[in-house]
């Protein structure tokens, strides 16, 4: 019997490994702990101990003296098993612990999924290049898809033929109204006192503390009221919208409401477009108000203006075409959240972390979308003198 061995490590800390050749078997001998913390013994070593291809034998292993094991045990036999598979030997785990016996069978149960592992090779950037523009022509058209489907199905609604549950878009429209309003509430103040002490420190220097009024007024209806809900809105609504539909993706809800006959999309995105379409204005309208009153305290309180001056002068600079234009502008943008949430969603894939690329990727698109639109609105009323 030929033996060959090799010991490694500290003494308080070691491990030995030795392989025994009794006849055309091969025993491997595991001793002391094998764990992440310790070294473990590179394979060269036990590649140099392993009989040659095409000699018959058996991998045997004894783990009498096996201390404390963790994942890198397991690591290590499975690229010693598929070293003695490749030069034609059987492996016989008999000498193994059971809890080692029965993790080995269930990664072996489940194959390496093709093209999982990571490639040596950079991708060339040509190539990169290529993937990417085929990556976002497919997510266009999808868009693209969703959009018409939605349409399709607020078709069905006027016509009275969408089939979604009253119960779940009151739901929904408590969700994206009255449960917003604290914190519409904080940011369109905030915004309100941002504006009018930018516009005091510049007015000061001029006399004309009182336009402090017109500054704040006109950039909160017009710009500020609907541009902030909506942003508040696409991080809080749109990436619930996205977490939600993407958690019944991945518990297959959703298949199982096409299985019934029901459309996910009359059933599922129509209530949440229909919720925050309805919602978005009424909002826009109260952070009007919110972005007006905190101007008003910094008019008030730090450049001493009397309260019915500065509401006199607010009542001037506003018209009803502002108002209706920061309005409208708001309902745009609840369209826009609700496709990005919604259409993130649906397109979710089946684990934990594509939820939550699926929410990050909805506030981003619905940034997005906010941001380009509200400049297409800035251009349109510029050129029609709105």
């Amino acid at each position: 019997m030929a033996r060959a061995g090799a010991k490694h490590g500290s003494a308080g800390n070691a491990w030995r490994l030795t392989a025994d050749q009794p006849g055309g078997a091969v025993t491997l001998h595991l001793t002391g702990p094998w764990t992440l913390q310790g070294r473990l013994p590179p394979m060269r070593e036990i590649e140099g101990q392993l009989p040659a291809a095409g000699t018959p034998s058996r991998l045997l292993f004894e783990a009498g003296e096996l201390a404390a094991w963790d994942s890198s045990l397991l690591t290590f036999l499975i690229s010693i098993e598929k070293l003695a598979k490749a030069r034609g030997m059987t492996v016989d785990r008999a000498g193994l612990p059971a809890g080692v016996s029965r993790l080995l069978d269930l990664a072996s149960a489940v194959p390496e999924r093709q093209g999982a592992r990571r490639s040596g090779t950079a991708i060339p950037w040509l190539q990169r290049v290529g993937m990417a523009t085929i990556a976002a022509g497919k997510s266009t058209s999808d868009m693209i898809a969703f959009i018409g489907e939605a349409v399709i199905a607020f078709g069905k609604l006027f016509t009275g033929r969408a089939r979604f549950r009253v119960s779940d878009l009151m739901l929904i429209i408590q969700d994206c109204g009255a449960s917003a309003l604290g914190i519409v509430t904080l940011i369109s103040i905030l915004v309100g006192l941002i504006l009018a002490f930018v516009g005091a420190i510049q007015l000061e220097l001029f006399g004309a503390q009182i336009f402090v009024a017109d500054l704040v007024g006109i950039a909160t209806v017009r710009e500020m009221g609907a541009m902030m809900t909506a942003i508040i809105m696409a991080g809080r609504t749109g990436a619930a919208f996205a977490a939600q539909l993407g958690t019944m993706q991945v518990n297959e809800e959703i298949d199982a409401l096409a299985t019934l006959g029901l459309s996910p999309m009359e059933f599922l995105v129509l209530p949440r477009m229909l919720a925050l379409i309805l919602m978005m204005p009424l909002l826009c309208i109260y952070a009007d108000l919110m972005g007006i009153l905190g101007g008003a305290a910094v008019g008030i309180g730090m450049l001493h203006l009397s309260p019915t001056l500065y509401i006199n002068e607010t009542q001037h600079a506003i018209h009803l075409v502002d108002i209706g234009v920061g309005v409208f502008k708001a309902g745009v943008f609840g369209v826009l959240i609700a496709i990005a949430g919604c259409l993130r969603g649906m397109q979710c894939g089946r684990s934990a972390s594509a939820v939550g690329l699926a929410a990050t990727s909805a506030v981003v698109t619905g940034i997005v979308f906010i941001i380009a639109t509200d400049g297409v609105f800035a251009v349109i009323t510029n050129v029609l003198k709105i």
